[in-house]
């Protein structure tokens, strides 16, 4: 079986004080740390660039978990969840080798040390996640449970890989000095074709250890293993194991091996001989690793509940008291005494992030074993820590709408976490303010609607962007900015006599009645268009309408009156005799409130523009007149 690179776990990952101050960066050299600046970050590992696969990629798994919980039930349930765990595992594993090669490449030795510490944490994060797994998503029964234990250590614990390729690569490999070491990790870890592999190289550089290599790879291969079928019940198998290891006794007893120590040494291992076993405890490196070599050759049909004993004795007999417990012995021991809720609670605490504890727990919850935990405030432990995971990603300017996912799956307060959250969002282009935007209106989020758009036109206003400000103002359906607009852009209008953003003000439709002043910009740029296409009489129409009907402002009257000019002077008489006297109304109610304000006192162009109105008027009244008497005597 291809066996993939395995990278050790090194239980000094973890750091207790992390919750006190490990985001806090270090004081300026030099000065008084009173007077320091400290950069505070919710969750730190968010920042590190080789850890955002895990986070990426995770995401997906999640989703697809919380979207499939009604698909499956009974054992295919359980199937699917085992897989989505495993999944789970295969992200940690993938990031954890991406991370060990940056550690080799990195030249700069604060950056080794970094990744270095990555790659540990990562290692006993898979270590326990798997160890959940077989104890608490898959629930392996008596028998099963052993040898998913079994992979559990070969896969985390005593990298012989290398050991292994320079015994055999040597000339001799029976008298390579690491050979029977090699051979005795292959029978702790209960790997016994391999082994048996390498007896036989004994046996054929030593003719006088043949018979004895003989019978123990004969002892090896009869070693009754449990089925992970329903081939063999759990007594048929202990009436096996219990003949089988009465055979080991009676060659011990013998002496057949009393003339080399090794296979002695060996032989008492298989009759589970703690003192034998423990003697090989620098090639276990841990008490787990000798927790399930010694179930494996004492007590192969194991019961789950009978884990806590064995655990705690194993932890005892291989410490020796010679050494406290690390927080990664803490957690294992949790969980082999099946405290759930303190092993969650014990990686909270080690852990430098939520994002194991978060998705953990996710996935016991979809298991069913954490229903029974509500927390004081009456959201349950699953939501607390999601709430807390997707709290650190709003932090990242990119990870944020990862976030989103995750409050949408917290049922009691996602929804007001993601709204207090999204509103900090810095919107530092339109891109990103409509990415946000676009969530909060999926979400029919209107008050945040509102204020991101309320931002995003204050923005494009202070950098006299009118257009894309008008636009803002419209989506947030702010009708006190889209008049403030609107008048910012008649001003542009009278001081350089056109229009910007003429596509945005062409398209306005309806959403021109969301102010007056919108209305009359609309209609006034129609009023433009009509003129610019020589449809002068409905030109003249719409003009003399946005005046009468008080649309558009008292200050722009003079404006629209010098605009009704070059119809005045037309060849074609466009305004009638009715509309003419309208807009003499017009003007003399311009001037006459004008007059009481003073306002024409010392402006020459002003009094200039009334007299040539005037002028115009009355010339268009005379030709109204003739014409129309004329039509009458015809």
């Amino acid at each position: 079986v291809h066996r993939r690179k395995k990278l050790s776990c090194d239980p000094e990952y973890v750091n207790k004080a992390h919750k006190e101050g490990r985001f806090l960066s270090p004081p300026v050299s030099g000065r008084p740390s009173s007077s320091c600046v400290f950069v505070v970050r919710k969750d730190q590992d968010i920042y590190i660039q080789t850890l955002r696969k895990l986070f990426n990629e995770s995401h997906g798994i999640f989703i697809g978990l919380q979207r499939s919980e009604e698909e499956f039930a009974g054992k295919s349930r359980k199937t699917q969840l085992v897989q989505v765990s495993k999944n789970y595992r295969s992200v940690i594993r993938a990031c954890m080798e991406d991370m060990h090669q940056a550690a080799v490449s990195a030249r700069d030795p604060a950056l080794h040390s970094q990744y270095s510490t990555q790659v540990s944490i990562l290692s006993a994060m898979e270590l326990i996640w798997n160890l959940c797994e077989i104890l608490f998503v898959e629930a392996a029964v008596a028998g099963p449970l052993l040898l998913r234990l079994l992979d559990w250590v070969r896969l985390h614990v005593c990298d012989v890989d290398n050991m292994v390729r320079e015994v055999l690569s040597s000339e001799n490999p029976s008298k390579h000095e690491l050979f029977w070491n090699v051979v005795d990790v292959f029978v702790l870890q209960g790997r016994m074709d391999e082994a048996r592999h390498l007896l036989s190289k004994e046996a054929s550089a030593n003719p006088t250890s043949v018979n004895m290599c003989r019978i123990l790879d004969d002892l090896m291969k009869k070693m009754p293993v449990p089925s992970l079928g329903n081939t063999q019940t759990l007594t048929e198998m202990e009436l096996k194991w219990q003949h089988w290891h009465e055979e080991c006794q009676r060659y011990l007893q013998d002496g057949t091996f009393a003339s080399n120590s090794h296979m002695e040494s060996i032989c008492k291992i298989l009759l589970g001989d703690e003192n034998a076993i423990l003697e090989k405890k620098e090639l276990m490196t841990t008490w787990y690793h000798f927790l399930v070599t010694r179930l494996l050759y004492s007590h192969p049909t194991v019961k789950p509940m009978e884990l806590r004993f064995y655990a705690q004795s194993s932890m005892d007999l291989f410490l020796g008291g010679e050494s406290s417990p690390e927080p990664l012995d803490t957690i294992l021991m949790a969980a082999f005494e099946f405290e759930l809720h303190q092993v969650i609670k014990e990686c909270s605490i080690a852990l430098s992030n939520w994002w194991f504890v978060a998705h953990l727990t996710d996935l016991l919850d979809h298991c069913k074993l954490l229903q029974s935990h509500n927390l004081y405030f009456g959201s349950n432990m699953r939501e607390f820590l999601l709430l807390e995971y997707a709290s650190g990603l709003f932090s990242h300017y990119s990870l944020w709408q990862l976030g989103v996912d995750y409050f949408d799956h917290c049922p009691e307060y996602g929804r007001v976490y993601l709204e207090l959250h999204i509103e900090r969002i810095p919107l530092n282009t339109e891109q990103k303010a409509l990415k946000v935007l676009r969530i909060c209106e999926q979400r029919q989020m209107h008050e945040q609607v509102r204020s991101i758009c309320k931002i995003m036109a204050m923005k494009a206003l202070r950098n006299n962007r009118l257009g894309s400000a008008l636009s803002w103002s419209i989506r947030a359906k702010d009708a006190a900015f889209a008049t403030l607009i609107s008048d910012r852009f008649l001003k542009d209008y009278c001081e350089k006599g056109c229009f910007s953003d003429l596509d945005l003000i062409d398209n306005l439709g309806p959403s021109m009645l969301l102010s007056d002043r919108l209305t009359f910009l609309g209609k006034y740029r129609e009023f433009h268009r009509l003129y610019g296409e020589k449809r002068f009489s409905e030109a003249a129409k719409l003009l003399l309408m946005l005046m009468t009907a008080h649309i558009a402002p008292c200050s722009f009257w003079m404006t629209l009156l010098t605009d009704a000019l070059p119809l005045l002077e037309q060849k074609e008489v466009i305004f009638s005799a009715e509309q003419t006297y309208e807009l003499m109304r017009c003007l003399e109610d311009l001037t006459a409130g004008k007059s009481d304000k003073q306002k024409f006192q010392d402006d020459d162009v002003e009094t200039m523009k009334v007299e040539m109105l005037r002028l115009a008027l009355a010339r268009n009244l005379a030709r109204v007149i003739v014409k129309e008497g004329t039509l009458e005597g015809s």
